[in-house]
């Protein structure tokens, strides 16, 4: 998927915030997501100690980021996997598609991983003659409609049940229902015979344990445990930040992941990959591939500011309190990481057509409070502004004439909010004027050099009588 520019990127948000009906299924679906976790994180009173502790382990492992992928790249091949080292998405895709045409395969089941959609590996598949099919409900439902995922955890976030069982109608050739119960059998069915025909299965990965060369997925549909038992070859794609440093670090990060992602205590499966089949083994692939991407992440750690994002459970929380990502969804950004994380990590993963994506937030904080590992993202997203603004050098002569020019405008507001028969006077003049326009309490537009704060929200209109009269009054 290629990144929006600037301006796709504006045209986007416009088309996204003018979408009243996508807007109502992001409000339900997000606000449904946010009483699952306070009522989890509730009830578990050591919460935020654990988050405490999975930050402090995190911190640690990015910090010995080099010296424990060695150690995990050592004992992954002592437990019979082959390890791959991708610099970029072009050499992981590349090397994916070398193994499995080394193995005939031409159908391969993909586990839900967000990885691979960052390396946009069914494309690749598919030019390859091998055909991708994705085994999360959420991913399913996406491929059928040729859509991309809309959010991190929740693909479909973004389509109603009518929506889907629409497109199970027209895509699977069944008698339309919205059921979900009725949906996901058809989903079990035609998928059930998928994995039993599949030659290779692709997932993620949650984590990578140093100590012990173990493979952590976790999930709620038991699509990950087939897709990595079944097949005879198995390729779990990672990013090199998945790394942990010991087997006893886990059990934290499992307490405070489910609560914050999907709002259970734990989730439905957690699978451990160790290698591949054994003897005496009744299931399991006879050969594992590890694919570490890099892709960008080794940049992120040579930046002291940034490296913060490496912490990332891509738990997708931060999406779900963020008001931008509300009101435009997950399609607007152009990119598989969509809201506040997508906003910082996509630039270092897809480039300058990123750039952009920083300025995508209002710096409320909701992200930092809701984060597992108490990642400081209004702060990352402050520090890529920076970055973009200025550059490789000085400040440009249009960006220091937009700062002049707002420093006289605070200069002057400053000097009007000093003097409140000033203040009162402005307001009641600024009502006046606004009235014209007014509808239902909103200005839709306003014309002259004030028509841009409305070309992409509803602006409330002024009152004629400051609040301190109307307060007196009653």
């Amino acid at each position: 998927m290629a990144a929006h520019t600037g301006s796709d990127f504006f045209r986007a948000t416009q088309s996204g915030v003018a979408d009243l009906e996508l807007r109502r299924k992001l409000d339900n679906a997000t606000g449904r997501h946010l009483e699952h976790v306070a009522a989890m994180r509730a009830e578990f009173s050591s919460f935020d100690a654990e988050r405490d502790v999975a930050r402090r382990i995190k911190e640690e492992a990015i910090g010995r980021l080099d010296e424990l992928l060695v150690q995990l790249q050592e004992r992954l091949e002592a437990n019979g996997c082959k390890v791959f080292v991708a610099a970029d998405a072009k050499m992981a895709r590349d090397y994916i598609i070398q193994v499995a045409r080394k193995h005939g395969v031409k159908r391969a089941v993909k586990g839900k991983s967000m990885t691979t959609e960052e390396i946009e590996l069914n494309s690749a598949l598919q030019q390859a003659g091998i055909e991708p099919v994705e085994t999360d409900l959420g991913e399913y439902i996406v491929q059928l409609r040729g859509e991309k995922p809309s959010h991190i955890i929740t693909p479909a976030i973004h389509l109603s049940k009518e929506d889907i069982g629409k497109t199970f109608s027209e895509r699977l050739n069944i008698t339309y229902t919205p059921q979900p119960e009725q949906l996901t059998a058809v989903a079990r069915e035609r998928l059930r015979s998928m994995f039993l025909s599949a030659e290779m299965g692709i997932t993620g990965v949650n984590f990578a344990i140093a100590e012990t060369g173990t493979l952590v997925l976790v999930e709620n549909e038991g699509n990950g445990r087939m897709s990595s038992t079944l097949p005879e070859t198995f390729v779990a794609l990672m990013g090199i930040e998945k790394v942990i440093p010991r087997l006893n670090d886990l059990p934290h990060f499992l307490e405070i992941l489910a609560r914050t992602s999907t709002g259970q205590k734990l989730t439905c499966y957690t699978n451990f990959i160790n290698g591949p089949r054994r003897n005496g083994d009744i299931d399991g692939p006879r050969e594992v591939h590890v694919v570490m991407l890099d892709n960008g992440r080794s940049a992120m750690l040579a930046d002291p500011v940034l490296r913060e994002a490496l912490y990332c459970l891509r738990c997708g929380a931060c999406l779900n309190v963020c008001p931008v990502y509300r009101r435009i969804g997950g399609h607007a950004y152009g990119v598989p990481y969509s809201g506040p994380i997508g906003s910082i990590v996509s630039p270092s993963f897809f480039g300058s057509t990123a750039a952009q994506l920083p300025f995508a937030s209002t710096l409320c904080g909701a992200c930092r409070e809701i984060c597992p590992v108490r990642i400081d993202i209004p702060r990352l997203l402050l520090h890529l502004r920076w970055k973009e603004t200025l550059g490789s050098g000085a400040p440009s002569v249009e960006f220091a004439r937009d700062w002049i020019r707002s420093r006289k405008g605070m200069r002057r507001f400053a000097g009007i909010a000093q003097r409140p028969w000033l203040m009162r006077l402005a307001l009641r003049t600024g009502a006046l004027l606004a009235r014209p326009f007014a509808r239902d309490g909103y200005l839709r537009w306003i014309p002259g050099p004030f028509r841009s704060w409305t070309r992409g929200r509803d602006f409330p209109a002024l009152r004629t009588h400051p609040r301190q009269k109307r307060t007196a009054k009653t």
